[in-house]
């Protein structure tokens, strides 16, 4: 098994109103991605952000209940790979015995962020999937331009009014907004 960690998540160019999420191999150069729909890419986004949503999420809600039954999440295996879609197993350990749960690729990632659990693929997948990648880098996307003249472009805003924008993005549950608003109120400070 080949141990995996997440690079990063970006919207799909595939898949309309999905998004990529890449993981990448420990300690090497192979990279994996995988399309996941828009509420696991919010969920893992949220809480690689840092953000506190106004109400649990059901991963944190999960979470929580695992804590409370003493069930700790062991690891995370991608087991399987047919016709473009990832097969994956949360395990489980209770201290007395462990078992694994079938578990959709986006949701086990979604828990093993929360639980500190580690994420491994098979080497047959990995071999079969991944792209080799000599340098990771990132990229902005092109911003669109407002027809209104009016227009106050966000990052003139104060901190003042950041903070109240995203207080309401995060109270309307719009966390991609919320995470671009604190990253400029970060820059600001």
């Amino acid at each position: 098994m080949v141990q995996l960690k997440i690079l990063g998540l970006t919207f799909s160019q595939v898949q309309a109103g999905a998004y990529a999420l890449i993981l990448a191999e420990e300690g090497g150069k192979r990279r994996i991605p995988i399309i996941i729909g828009t509420p696991e890419a919010q969920s893992i986004a949220i809480y690689l952000e840092g953000l506190i949503p106004p109400r649990p999420l059901t991963h944190d809600l999960f979470i929580a209940f695992t804590d409370i039954v003493n069930v700790r999440i062991k690891r995370i295996h991608i087991h399987q790979y047919a016709d473009g879609i990832f097969y994956s197993q949360v395990i489980f350990d209770t201290g007395a015995k462990t078992f694994p749960l079938d578990s959709r690729t986006s949701d086990a990632i979604a828990l093993a962020i929360r639980s500190n659990a580690p994420i491994f693929i098979a080497d047959e997948i990995m071999n079969e999937v991944s792209i080799l990648m000599e340098d990771d880098y990132f990229w902005e996307e092109p911003e669109e331009t407002p027809e209104d003249k009016s227009y106050i472009p966000i990052e003139s805003l104060q901190s003042e009014e950041l903070q109240k924008q995203l207080n309401e993005a995060i109270a309307r549950e719009d966390f991609e907004k919320a995470s671009y608003l604190r990253d400029l109120l970060r820059k600001k400070q």
